[in-house]
């Protein structure tokens, strides 16, 4: 196959890359803004023309969560209107699409793990575009694979784990939200996933994947800290209260991911032995 992949110097698009060598029976072409714009309809109709492309694995993505509250217009753009034109591009071509979302499709008010038929209700602008996105490619793309995620961290790119382990090291103390509680996803893993599911053939529908297990940012940042090595830098819990953002965030976004588990016959490894995986690699 012929394969778009859009967002390509991101965390998922990086680590896509990695993986494409394992399968060398597929052509790729790795795109950024540089490459392809996806802002623009004719530009993306054009190039998955051209290319024969069969499928599109959507990567791009706006996700400053604060920065969106106040620039709706572009994060709507790049989240909402830009995969409905990838979507509408490869259906013409009968083809297939996997849409990266969010668990900040949700309001994050549960108390047991969301699962994919559970009420969406974002409080956010970032959630909103986000959903936005997943209800315009099922709309233009009958073969979509929506999988969301949380707490996303990789090698590349900017993320919690670097940030964590570099105020660590800065440091003699910080304050980490403790009440917040949810699971966190090395991209390696989403990539790893994404690419079984293209190799055995896309299923349309909505899936979760994260690592397995559950836990707080304040103990994230306790494992982070002691995985790096890092001693000489206090973690003090915060409530959420005394860490005001522009965007709510969710007190509750674990992912039931029984639903690709079971679809995909994959195994999830535990949040921990992936965090150590990469700072390894860090």
């Amino acid at each position: 196959m012929n394969i778009l992949v859009t967002g390509c110097h991101g965390q998922l698009g990086n680590e896509i890359q990695l993986l494409e060598n394992n399968y060398p029976q597929h052509t790729y072409y790795n795109t950024d803004r540089d490459e392809l714009d996806i802002t623009d309809s004719d530009a993306i109709a054009h190039f998955v023309d051209e290319h024969h492309i069969d499928g599109i694995i959507n990567c791009a993505a706006y996700t400053a969560v604060d920065k969106a509250e106040t620039d709706e217009q572009l994060c709507t753009t790049l989240n909402a209107t830009a995969p409905a034109y990838l979507a509408q591009a490869i259906e013409k071509r009968n083809g297939w699409m996997v849409q990266i979302s969010t668990d900040y499709v949700f309001d994050g008010t549960n108390h047991t793990p969301y699962v994919e038929t559970d009420t969406t209700k974002p409080n956010s602008v970032y959630g909103r575009t986000k959903l936005e996105g997943e209800i315009n490619v099922q709309k233009y793309c009958k073969r979509t694979m929506i999988v969301r995620t949380a707490w996303l961290y990789s090698i590349f790119g900017n993320n919690f784990v670097k940030t964590m382990i570099r105020l660590g090291k800065e440091r003699d103390s910080i304050g980490v939200v403790f009440d917040q509680i949810g699971t966190p996803t090395y991209a390696h893993d989403l990539a790893n996933a994404i690419m079984t599911a293209i190799g055995q053939g896309i299923k349309p529908g909505i899936y979760h994947f994260s690592n397995e297990g559950v836990i707080s940012w304040y103990d994230f940042t306790k494992a982070i800290h002691r995985l790096a090595g890092i001693n000489t830098c206090r973690v003090r819990p915060l409530h959420t209260a005394e860490y005001p953002s522009a965007a709510p965030r969710p007190h509750y976004s674990v992912l039931d991911k029984t639903k690709i588990k079971t679809t995909y016959n994959i195994d999830i490894p535990y949040w921990e032995d992936s965090l150590k995986q990469c700072i390894d690699k860090l």
